[in-house]
């Protein structure tokens, strides 16, 4: 599959006629001496009238800052609202990323698994995020908009979409707290029609040990297919595409939150393979319902776990980073569908 990106991408894209068009940057940073780990979203939605705005800071000892809000847009100009904003400065090398509001403080991040409930029984601290991600450029892109469309459009999830590994610096205050911040990550960037109902789950793993060393595994489940595995690698200054990724899974509760995953990424046209493992070390469980055209409420589960990876095999045996593992699922009689991953 051919995909193209230019520098325009890194900017914002033309308002879809769509009633979901979505346009979305995420990032994630993790300090890996002071275990502080962030990660900020900002999703467009104009058609429908709102934005996405999500802001997720994890703490050393376990609490978790936390807030979502829809705030009122009527246009896709900038990524700006609800006291969250994106700066480009340049393309494929700087970026960054400010908020100043207000989070929900969480003793138990357990508890959003009843946001309504959480939300009324946790209080708001004063939060302030700062910080500046600098990328290693164009050939440490991952990803772009295919130049064939390659899903059916109820399954779409986005028409363009890239991924670069980065490191990020700045200041972060909640609660009266202040942490610096000096630490490596992840950016997306998406655009085009999205349901979060789209897929039947899936499993994101972003990991980053440094300047020389990183990944992201994605396997994507359909409900009627087998889906797509891939990913990619940063070793040595080189991107390597991966066309394959398995991912076993250990999970806790009766809600079946996952707490253990190892995996293996292989690169055919590399000839090599990666193999990881990972301890969730602090989650917080997300959720996002919509009404079908029956009327019937769709219950999406997002598992938002900040991760401590090693590398098990090969020279970079032993390796420690942080990063992400989102496991989203549909939820189905109470349970998530893709226990058995």
């Amino acid at each position: 599959m051919r995909v193209r990106l230019l520098e325009s991408d890194e900017y914002m894209h033309p308002l879809g006629p769509e009633s979901n068009f979505n346009e979305s940057m995420y990032i994630n940073c993790f300090d890996h001496s002071s275990k502080v780990g962030v990660w900020l979203r900002m999703g467009n939605r104009a058609n429908e009238g709102h934005a996405e705005m999500t802001v997720c800071i994890y703490l050393p000892d376990g609490r978790v800052g936390f807030m979502f809000n829809r705030p009122k847009i009527d246009n896709n100009d900038a990524l700006d609202a609800g006291g969250l904003t994106w700066t480009m400065h340049t393309p494929f090398e700087h970026l960054s990323v400010a908020f100043d509001g207000k989070v929900l403080m969480l003793n138990d991040p357990y508890q959003m698994s009843n946001p309504k409930e959480a939300f009324k029984s946790n209080p708001f601290v004063e939060c302030s995020v700062h910080l500046d991600f600098r990328g290693k450029g164009r050939l440490s892109m991952f990803g772009g908009e295919p130049e064939e469309p390659h899903e059916r459009p109820e399954e779409q999830f986005a028409r363009g979409h890239y991924e670069q590994l980065v490191s990020g610096s700045g200041s972060l205050h909640v609660g009266g707290e202040e942490f610096h911040v000096s630490g490596f990550g992840l950016r997306d960037h998406s655009w085009g029609p999205r349901f979060w109902q789209a897929p039947w789950y899936y499993r994101w793993l972003t990991a980053n040990f440094g300047d020389d060393l990183g990944f992201m595994a994605s396997r994507v489940a359909r409900k009627d297919s087998a889906g797509t595995r891939g990913g990619f690698v940063w070793d040595d200054g080189n991107i390597h595409l991966c066309d394959d990724v398995k991912i076993s899974t250990v999970t806790h509760s009766s809600e079946h939150f996952h707490e253990r995953v190892t995996g293996t990424l292989t690169s055919s046209s590399s000839e090599r393979t990666w193999s990881f493992e990972g301890v969730v070390q602090s989650l917080i469980p997300l959720r996002n319902r919509r009404q079908d055209s029956a009327g019937n409420w769709l219950h999406t589960r997002i598992s938002e776990g900040m991760t401590q990876w090693r590398m098990t095999e090969g020279k970079h045996a032993g390796r420690i980073g942080y990063g992400m593992s989102e496991y989203l699922d549909q939820i189905i009689d109470s349970q998530p569908v893709g226990i058995a991953e």
